[in-house]
């Protein structure tokens, strides 16, 4: 018999730069004379999330034109699509780039071009969703949001806050997200990751956030939780990503039911998934072991997306025309 087609799966946090395998890594790295530690495969074994940032950092550094950056959303779209991905907000983080010598618009457009091959090649819809990194200065968000507004037309559609979270509260980069919302683009901050309840109500409130990415130390203030339900925040929860760099200590031990159960909306994601050894079908694999259904987890993603109301409706009609229960 045939392999059962997989569940269709909506995807709202994977970080683009985290997706490349390592085989293809050394391959990029080698186009464009980088070195890179022998063995990546250890390598990626995190001690813990400040490790996982270093590591990061280290391997992302071989990504530095635009076939590069065309070639990690295609090359995603296509392993996402095997395990069912029909929809991905994928993250990229440019200013690091940009800090290493890349040009804005290499970045920009290599990106918005991998994502319109995505959709040709590989059927998946991709919209991009930039991050200013914790420690980047004024000028420098600003920067991230600006190139984000002019392409705008080509599948950006929000802007996100990452990095070391502990070290770099929300607050001090209002005035980036205020400059975003005035044009046309939504939020979407890591928060309540490795900091907690405290970064989840700047990330709200300071920021605007339209979801939150990670979101899961939130169960630490019952309040906030509440609050959480009642604003019908969407939380984009990466389990095994929790695991690997040690925000939670073991699967069983993560907090998605708790939230779930107070009425917490809760998408699946993978977070970096080459770099955290899982796939899309894995982390709904954990999340259904926590009690989080496929069905759950694409209806929690649909609720979250930040596409147009075109691409809604028709991601809508995939789940609505799934046999769920087979």
């Amino acid at each position: 018999m045939p392999a059962p087609e997989p569940f269709p799966k909506i995807e709202l946090h994977v970080h683009l730069e985290g997706t490349v395998r390592p085989d293809t890594l050394r391959e990029v790295a080698k186009r464009n004379d980088y070195a890179l530690p022998g063995d990546l495969e250890s390598l990626y074994r995190f001690r813990d999330f400040a490790h996982f940032i270093e590591v990061w950092i280290l391997t992302t550094n071989a990504l530095q034109t635009a076939e590069d950056f065309r070639q990690v959303v295609t090359d995603y779209a296509a392993e996402a699509a095997t395990h069912g991905a029909v929809y991905l907000e994928a993250i990229f983080s440019p200013a690091e780039r940009v800090v290493r010598g890349v040009d804005w618009d290499a970045i920009f457009s290599g990106y918005c071009d991998g994502a319109e091959e995505a959709r040709e090649l590989h059927g998946v819809e991709v919209r991009l969703t930039p991050d200013i990194y914790r420690g980047a200065t004024a000028e420098q968000a600003e920067q991230v949001v600006r190139y984000s507004a002019k392409y705008r037309e080509q599948g950006v559609v929000a802007v996100g806050l990452g990095g070391l979270e502990a070290e770099f509260p929300p607050e001090p980069y209002e005035p980036a997200f205020a400059l975003a919302e005035s044009l046309g683009l939504g939020s979407v901050p890591h928060a309540g990751e490795v900091a907690g309840p405290a970064s989840v109500r700047g990330a709200l409130e300071a920021l605007g956030a339209d979801r939150l990415r990670h979101g899961i130390r939130s169960v630490e203030d019952p309040g906030l939780v509440s609050e959480l339900a009642g604003r019908g925040t969407v939380l984009d929860v990466c389990p095994l990503s929790n695991v690997r760099t040690g925000v939670v200590p073991s699967l069983e031990q993560h907090p998605l039911p708790q939230l779930v159960a107070a009425g917490v909306r809760c998408s699946i994601s993978t977070d970096d998934p080459a770099m955290f050894d899982t796939d899309l079908a894995r982390d709904y694999e954990a999340a259904a072991s926590l009690g989080v259904s496929p069905q759950a987890a694409y209806e929690a993603g649909l609720a979250g997306a930040l596409c147009d109301d075109e691409t809604r409706a028709r991601l809508r009609q995939v789940g609505d025309a799934f046999p769920w229960d087979r």
